[in-house]
């Protein structure tokens, strides 16, 4: 499956694009350069790493649209953004924020670790254009309710730590048995560089594993 349309800045920062062109950017973050393209921004939770205003700035537009966790408005207020341009939303909600994109939330959380807990009502996204179901794990465990998701291209964290590590993340996919699976958020906050090829070993040979740093 093609996923040219996929990038991945740095971490979990990670740039969609459709074929009609508009620009999607999931927690942007660790940006050089201000490429100032994005029509949607989704932000899965606040921790520095995925909700950085700083690098919002260098990413937006005057009218793009955001789609935020529903307990984390204020924060998106303080940071000086105006809530007129947001869709807040719980998990296993639905939004359709800019034409032809939909998106549907999902939970992300630990089990038995203390970084991510459930009630704080984070997200994971699953983006639906162009035909396709994107993935967009957020930062999260194996997730029994997850492992029925319906989607062609899964991103998954697979640094440990705070999230799933390469083990757990590849358990989780065969799970899932997306087309494809890109391994993200490791390397720089945390895992190692090595991580995303232990989690392509483990990943069921009949999953294609694309990386996208």
């Amino acid at each position: 499956m093609d996923t040219s349309f996929i990038t991945i800045n740095t971490h979990s920062s990670i740039r969609l694009q459709t074929k009609q062109g508009a620009v999607i950017y999931v927690d942007p973050y660790g940006f050089e350069t201000e490429p100032h393209d994005a029509d949607l921004i989704l932000v899965t939770h606040t921790h520095f790493d995925h909700f950085s205003p700083e690098d919002i700035a260098k990413v937006r537009k005057p009218h793009t649209t955001f789609v935020m966790p529903a307990a984390n408005k204020i924060d998106f207020i303080k940071a000086g953004f105006t809530d007129g341009c947001a869709t807040f939303l719980m998990p296993h909600e639905q939004a359709t924020p800019i034409p032809n994109v939909e998106i549907n939330t999902v939970p992300a959380y630990n089990i038995s670790k203390r970084f991510h807990p459930e009630d704080a009502a984070w997200m994971g996204y699953v983006i639906g254009m162009d035909g396709v179901r994107i993935y967009v794990a957020g930062d999260t465990d194996d997730l029994p309710e997850n492992r029925s998701i319906d989607c062609d291209i899964a991103l998954v964290p697979v640094g440990g730590t705070y999230t799933m590590d390469a083990r757990e993340a590849a358990t989780f996919v065969n799970a899932l048995h997306p087309t494809v699976a890109i391994p993200e958020h490791y390397g720089t906050v945390a895992g190692t560089p090595e991580d995303g090829k232990t989690f392509a070993s483990l990943v069921d040979p009949s999953i294609e594993v694309a990386f996208k740093l």
